[in-house]
């Protein structure tokens, strides 16, 4: 293959909300070949089916064993050739992963643990984000090329959170959460939107509810997409759309061929 692809993530914080809100028709203006949802926190038949009238050739569903919990979704024009859930890395059935491979590409739609609620929940993050590492790493000496997009629910540097001195001892910003992204890239995957877009200031991809975050622009970017670096040559462009609502985080995207 050598089609220049749209391949979009978004943390919908709930997918019968959002479409109750009507929030993804846009997708109807876009060409996006590839997108690829987290927290839907919806069971298969609960998904709404008029969220947009693009049609895909292609639906995996990973929804969580607990009810309104979790969940991922990818929609694709391309046919893979391989799908799996990788239920060895999460290991409680939270619906947190759809591996779907394309040829020699891999594209990974993830949605992190998130570290906030206690110790215990920490180190499962931490487990979670170093079994994946692994994970990724066996695909790649088998000759693999990677996509990684979801929510990471870590920031990894200052510029990329608006208030990095007060939330340095909260989870999502924690050194050791912080220094798990500074392995990856250290293995060779890229962070595409600093790739892209350098040390652009004030560009997150999520704000909380409160205090009118948002309207501020308190935010932190916890979204990404990280690539294998054998594929920055095949990158065209990275994005966040944060103009876009209808959820606390905000769709981010790549352009790439493959």
């Amino acid at each position: 293959m050598s089609d220049s692809i749209e391949i979009i993530s978004w943390n919908v914080n709930g997918i019968r909300a959002v479409g109750n809100k009507e929030a993804l028709k846009w997708i109807d203006e876009r060409q996006t070949d590839i997108l690829c949802l987290q927290e839907i926190k919806a069971s298969e038949e609960q998904i709404p089916d008029d969220l947009f009238d693009k049609k895909y050739l292609e639906t995996t569903i990973n929804s969580a064993t607990k009810k309104g919990y979790s969940g991922t979704i990818t929609w694709s024009t391309l046919q893979s050739d391989y799908k799996s859930s990788c239920q060895h890395v999460d290991t409680t059935a939270e619906g947190r992963i759809v591996e779907t491979h394309y040829a020699d590409i891999v594209l990974f739609n993830v949605y992190f643990p998130n570290g906030q609620k206690n110790e215990e929940r920490l180190e499962h993050k931490m487990k979670f984000y170093d079994d994946f590492l692994v994970h990724c790493e066996k695909l790649r000496e088998d000759g693999k090329s990677i996509i990684i997009c979801g929510d990471v629910n870590t920031a990894h540097a200052e510029i990329d959170l608006s208030n990095p001195r007060a939330n340095s001892k909260a989870s999502g910003f924690l050194p050791l959460e912080r220094e798990w992204i500074n392995k990856l890239l250290k293995h060779g995957y890229v962070d595409t939107f600093r790739y892209v877009n350098g040390d652009e200031k004030e560009k997150y991809s999520w704000w909380s509810y409160r205090s009118g975050a948002r309207d501020r622009n308190i935010g932190w970017r916890i979204d990404y997409f990280f690539i294998s670096e054998d594929l920055c040559e095949n990158l065209e462009d990275a994005f966040i759309l944060d103009e876009i609502f209808g959820s606390d985080h905000c769709p981010v995207g790549i352009r790439i061929t493959i």
